[in-house]
């Protein structure tokens, strides 16, 4: 952590002329008009985007972003302000945010244990600069060649490839000094087939926080395998049936489900105002009693890890709910102190210019017992899900709507032909107590998944094994 810190400090202040003792006066400054907590979060961000698209480079960008966000918190209420300019003027200007909360007689929070910095999940390597601009062409050009050649009725392939540096360092009124180095890479790969006057599409691809040369040949013909083969198999898909019936989602990517219809209900701001369903529910049974669910950002090189939160606290492992209990909430500062829990390391946010929220960092399902093949055979009449698109979720109520990318219709125990429109209708809460078997192959994403949380976006794992769901509502197409 100290080359961390070290590093941050000569990026983000020592070019302004900046110390920690003036950062020190400052926030003291904040704290003598009553507030209960203050904190400053520096942000450098280097960013790199190449989009290909028939052979040819069609888009590209390039750019840098550094600032600062200030904030001053009393009780339930947070002031902020934020400026693209690290010097000692805009620090002193947006400091002034204090006096917009400040109240008499505030009796200060009492002082949180924040443990020492010792995680070190990812390199620091800038992985923009590690390899020129034509070798990551170059990894476009061989994922789209991939692709054509896995079939002829692959008619279009569109692929993208993006990068970024981002360097913060968290000063709070605490004294407590934080730094992170933080690479993040993506590769994306979308295809379009056609056929008998029938046109497809799918996609693929990943990314963690390591370098571009994880993209190997290997990892390359793996996207391109899985994006050809979700367009060709809807090609021959027949209409979705509609109605209640057992789904089995598959592992991996289909824990979006996990994450959007249950995880954010877990997040602790939600339910400090008592806005989520499973508000005041802890230590109750949620979930089917072979289901554990556990956040987790100390996972090396995942795409939602992080050494540390934004508001400088390491992350950790979270159970969530253990064996069908409620054990938690995810909490940053303000709502861990609000609620009297611990703080859990998820305050995050998408820049400098934004506040941190209580935010999920890889949330998945833990392994059951069952084989996938056992959970299939079990079926008389259903839908298999193997991969998701869009969908929507209604925090208070826990109702969502998703579709699958990719499904197949289950008869008598057995996969029998792929079906399209396929819309997945229910209650995340409900959906948990309906999970009757649990597969033995849990797997996380390969690294794609962005969160958006009030108008913010950051990025997420998520995973689970294959589960079989008994009475959910399918919404076809047929």
């Amino acid at each position: 952590m100290e080359h961390k810190i070290a590093h941050a400090k000569d990026l983000l202040l020592a070019q302004s002329g900046i110390e920690i003792h003036d950062l020190n006066k400052i926030l003291n400054g904040m704290m003598s008009h009553g507030v209960d907590y203050a904190d400053l979060y520096f942000q450098y961000t280097k960013s790199e985007y190449w989009g290909l698209e028939e052979g040819q480079v069609k888009s590209g960008s390039f750019s840098i972003d550094q600032g600062v966000g200030v904030r001053a918190v009393n009780k339930d209420k947070s002031a902020f302000a934020y400026s693209d300019d690290i010097s000692i003027e805009a620090l002193l200007s947006s400091s002034n945010i204090a006096k917009a909360i400040a109240s008499k007689n505030v009796n200060q929070s009492q002082k949180l244990n924040h443990p020492n910095i010792i995680s070190n999940l990812y390199s620091p390597k800038d992985p923009l600069s590690a390899i020129p601009a034509e070798t990551k062409i170059n990894i476009l050009e061989k994922i789209e060649n991939y692709a054509k050649k896995m079939d002829e009725r692959i008619t279009k392939v569109t692929a993208s490839i993006a990068g970024e540096h981002e360097v913060i360092f968290v000063i709070n009124n605490e004294q407590k000094i934080a730094a992170d180095i933080r690479p993040l890479v993506r590769l994306s790969i979308n295809v379009i087939a056609e056929s008998n006057g029938k046109r497809e599409q799918g996609s693929s691809g990943g990314g963690g926080r390591f370098g571009f040369e994880y993209f190997s040949d290997e990892i390359l013909k793996q996207y391109a395998h899985e994006a050809v083969h979700q367009a060709i198999t809807n090609l021959d898909a027949k209409p979705a049936p509609a109605g209640s019936m057992t789904v089995v989602l598959g592992p991996g990517w289909p824990g979006i489900l996990l994450h959007e219809a249950i995880g954010h209900g877990l997040e602790g701001d939600f339910n400090r105002k008592g806005s989520s369903a499973f508000s005041n529910k802890v230590g109750t049974q949620v979930a089917a009693k072979d289901i554990t669910v556990v956040d987790d950002g100390t996972i090396k090189d995942r795409r939602g890890s992080l050494n540390i939160d934004d508001e400088g606290n390491e992350t950790q492992r979270t159970v969530l709910i253990e064996n069908g209990i409620l054990k938690g909430y995810l909490q940053d500062t303000l709502n861990a102190r609000l609620m009297n829990m611990p703080i859990t390391g998820n305050a995050r946010r998408e820049s400098y210019a934004h506040l941190p929220m209580p935010r999920m960092t890889n949330t998945y399902m833990l392994n059951g017992t069952k084989t996938p093949e056992e959970i299939i055979k079990s079926v008389k009449k259903g839908i298999y899900a193997v991969n998701f698109g869009g969908g929507q979720v209604d925090i208070t109520s826990g109702k969502f709507v998703f579709s699958a990318a990719e499904a197949w219709m289950i008869e008598d125990g057995k996969l029998l032909y792929p079906v399209k429109g396929a819309t997945l209708i229910g209650n995340g809460p409900e959906v948990l107590k309906k999970v009757s078997m649990i597969g033995n192959d849990m797997s996380l994403d390969s690294g794609v998944g962005t969160c958006g949380k009030e108008g913010q976006s950051v990025p997420v794992g998520v995973g689970q094994p294959t589960i079989k769901i008994d009475g959910l509502v399918i919404g076809g197409t047929a």
